[in-house]
């Protein structure tokens, strides 16, 4: 796989060029000292990989990767100093199409990069979507069944989202008034290591109440929960959250396919599932599975994607029912589902 560095110091850059020789499978592509000159080189030599530092002169990172998914799309990790310090430009550049942010390694005295495993494993399983070229195996397409709502007391909003995943999850989220009914459970591909800074900042973009989902959490009417770890997250036979290290062998962790599965398998009431913006096909057997259930299922449409290829793979699969632009997702669950929870007599 061809890796691109984009960074403006010499040290880091070191560091970026010594973790990747140490391992025969990675090519360094180019370098680049800022984004301006990462979007240009961008058009002339299309990496795999792009590691795309976020604090730069001429352009940052967040606009490089803004420019550079609009015109030469491919797969961007954010790699900067700390993470953690620069959570609002991770969640822009996410936002922008960027998978996925690791803290830089830190080159040590004995010249070795302190840090780079976790690099290294991010780096790994971003080869594996690179790698997946699945688009031309046959699989089950939908049975045209008309969607019934159930007669149940209370629905569920099943989101799935990866790469641009941030901006679309907040602007479904803002669409939704502050009386919206149902429970509202999303499965953001994101490293645990700031999901809760996910959970915060989307809590601010909206007005509905957005936490991590934590073992036994019980679905309530109004409340978002958010994947909060490596593991997937599931909904059990009694309507509470839990997590599962099963499958293993999952590309993206959480999977979404996995969550998708467990409220296909699980979740006795009424259920609209969405999937948005994203890189790979984690969702769309997921919301196949949904939709031959009669289950209610929307798509981001092309136009709208960061990324498109988990909706992709979804339309391919004719997967969902709605293919929508984001702008109409949430005013479409704010009409499809009801405004106030009422319990039953």
């Amino acid at each position: 796989m061809r890796v691109a560095i984009v960074n403006d110091s010499a040290m880091a850059v070191e560091s970026l060029r010594r973790t990747l020789a140490a391992c025969p499978e990675y090519q360094l592509a180019w370098v680049a000292n800022d984004g301006a000159e990462a979007v240009w080189r961008s058009t002339l030599d299309t990496p795999d990989l792009i590691l795309m530092d976020l604090i730069m002169p001429v352009m940052d990172g967040v606009e490089a990767t803004r420019k550079i998914m609009e015109s030469t799309p491919c797969a961007i990790l954010v790699v900067t100093a700390t993470v953690s310090g620069n959570t609002s430009k991770v969640f822009q550049a996410m936002g922008a199409g960027a998978l996925d942010a690791v803290n830089t390694p830190v080159m040590g005295t004995s010249g070795d990069a302190e840090g780079r495993g976790e690099l290294l494993a991010k780096i790994a399983m971003i080869r594996k979507l690179v790698c997946q070229r699945r688009d031309n195996i046959v699989l089950p397409r939908a049975h045209n069944k008309v969607s019934q709502p159930q007669d149940i007391n209370m629905a569920l909003v099943a989101i799935g989202a990866s790469s641009g995943g941030p901006h679309a999850l907040a602007q479904v989220l803002s669409a939704l008034p502050e009386d919206f009914a149902s429970p509202i459970v999303i499965v953001q591909h994101v490293d645990e290591h700031f999901s809760s800074e996910l959970a915060s900042w989307l809590d601010k973009q909206c007005a509905l109440n957005v936490k991590i989902a934590e073992k036994d959490n019980e679905l309530i009417p109004g409340k978002v929960l958010l994947a909060g770890t490596n593991n997937h997250l599931i909904i059990r036979a009694d309507n509470c959250v839990d997590y599962t290290p099963f499958p293993k062998e999952m590309a993206y962790r959480p999977s979404v396919d996995v969550f998708f599965n467990s409220v296909a398998d699980n979740w006795q009431g009424n259920v609209v599932a969405v999937l948005l913006t994203g890189m790979g096909r984690d969702g769309a057997e997921g919301l196949l599975r949904l939709r031959n259930k009669g289950i209610h299922t929307i798509a981001q449409d092309e136009a709208t994607c960061a990324v498109y290829g988990m909706p992709k793979a979804a339309a391919k699969l004719n997967a969902a029912v709605e293919v929508l632009p984001l702008g109409a997702i949430g005013m479409a669950l704010a009409k499809r589902l009801p405004a106030r929870y009422k319990r039953k007599e």
